[in-house]
């Protein structure tokens, strides 16, 4: 396939995908990876600790999903992990579960023994929310360390002990090299989004966080996609690790409706969005563009025609992202315009509608994108403008995902 298509070795091409896959899982995976088939179909069935249990069922979990039902257990076994499953399948308590059981509560004040690190702010306060929640009944102490905030208040939290720390790359790296998070103690490190956190630019500092963490550390990789480079990373630090995975051609999204709407051009774009606003505007919908000015641009452009919107992007201060994105949760904001920094886990539970106003230019961020619309089983819809440019992106979507993306019928708001 031309490179032109897709940047950086070509990622789409599937068949090129299947082959790197199998040279790292078959011809050496023998003596690196090991299976693991034990499933345990409720959480009574997995030895949890009783305050672990009360957690679960408190925060409304009723039944182990698919990736928990085979996922818990090896990581609360102290196994390195690595696990792929679909956005929305329950990755998050799944390694929090791992975490909060193998966790020493006795030590007074609390030592750090849990480094969990994500791409981005949100998702790294989203995952230590879920922790909170989840450990509620253990008393667990958990902290977010991420940019935007002060230094010196991570300071003090870390000072008085946590149990876990949550974080993204670069402010956990500086913490390390001041030792305000102590190292000494860490037994269990988790990558969230491991596709994302090993890409180009997080791969230098994830490495040398590696080197400040004892050398007996329990690694997780957790993640939606996994393209073969992350995998050739992983067996750079991890001892043997159970992989649980699915195969390419299960990535796709099964509830998520997959349209598109042919665009003649982009300056036609806007136009065909202000059509669809009565539809959007039934439910909470997300709408992805491909950089921070064009978020901008489309918001002033829905404001100036009497839509509501919110916007959200990696520029803005962290309070007033903060802000807008507890009031999209609550409902009070139903239109969200944004960038790939929000289709990494942020879980907006009503969210039933995702439109690509651009096709992502990377091919795993579409999966993530679109995952923003049905979670855990939810039904949901995408919506993607294509115009003539795109119509090659698209193409190539479909075969790597295996997916038939059927063009939008007429009765839209039928659909949601």
């Amino acid at each position: 396939m031309a490179s032109t298509s897709a940047p950086g070795g070509s990622q789409f091409d599937g068949n090129q995908y299947d082959s790197r896959m199998n040279d790292l899982l078959e011809a050496n995976g023998q003596e690196f990876f090991r299976t693991y088939d034990e499933v345990h179909e409720t959480f009574d069935a997995m030895d949890l600790q009783e305050n672990l249990l009360r957690g679960l069922y408190a925060y409304g979990f009723e039944k182990p999903s698919a990736i928990q039902q085979r996922g818990i257990v090896p990581f609360c076994r102290g196994m390195d992990v690595i696990q792929q499953a679909q956005s929305g399948t329950g990755k998050t308590a799944t390694f929090c579960s791992g975490i909060l059981q193998q966790l020493d509560y006795r030590s007074t004040p609390p030592q750090c023994q849990a480094l969990i690190l994500a791409p981005t702010r949100e998702l790294a306060q989203q995952i230590s929310g879920v922790m909170r929640a989840l450990g509620d009944f253990l008393g667990v102490k958990v902290h977010a360390c991420v940019g935007g905030t002060s230094v010196r208040d991570d300071q003090r939290v870390l000072s008085e002990g946590v149990h876990a720390a949550v974080g993204t790359a670069g402010r956990v790296l500086d913490l390390l090299r001041r030792q305000s998070l102590r190292a000494d103690h860490i037994k269990m490190f988790v990558l969230d989004e491991a596709d994302e956190m090993l890409s180009r630019g997080f791969k230098d500092q994830i490495y040398d966080i590696f080197q400040l963490l004892p050398t007996q550390v329990q690694v997780g990789i957790f993640s939606a996609t996994l393209p073969p480079e992350a995998l050739e990373i992983t067996r750079k630090f991890m001892n043997r690790p159970v992989r649980i995975l699915v195969k390419r051609d299960e990535l796709t999204l099964e509830g998520i409706k997959q349209y598109y709407v042919n665009v003649e051009k982009e300056d036609y774009k806007l136009d065909t969005l202000c059509d669809l606003y009565e539809t959007l505007a039934i439910t909470q919908s997300v709408i992805f563009v491909n950089t921070r000015r064009k978020v901008d641009w489309l918001t002033d452009k829905m404001r100036a025609q009497d839509h509501t919107v919110s916007a959200t992007h990696g520029d803005m201060d962290q309070n007033a992202r903060d802000v807008i994105m507890k009031e999209f949760r609550s409902g009070s904001s139903r239109v969200l315009i944004t960038t790939d920094l929000m289709a990494r886990g942020i879980d907006v539970q009503q969210v039933s509608l995702v439109i690509n106003y651009d096709l992502p230019a990377q091919p795993e961020n579409y999966l993530h994108r679109i995952g923003r619309s049905g979670r855990f089983g939810r039904k949901g819809v995408s919506i993607n403008f294509v115009t003539r440019e795109d119509e090659k992106v698209l193409h190539d979507i479909q075969r790597f995902y295996n997916v038939t993306i059927e063009e939008l019928p007429s009765n839209v708001a039928q659909l949601l």
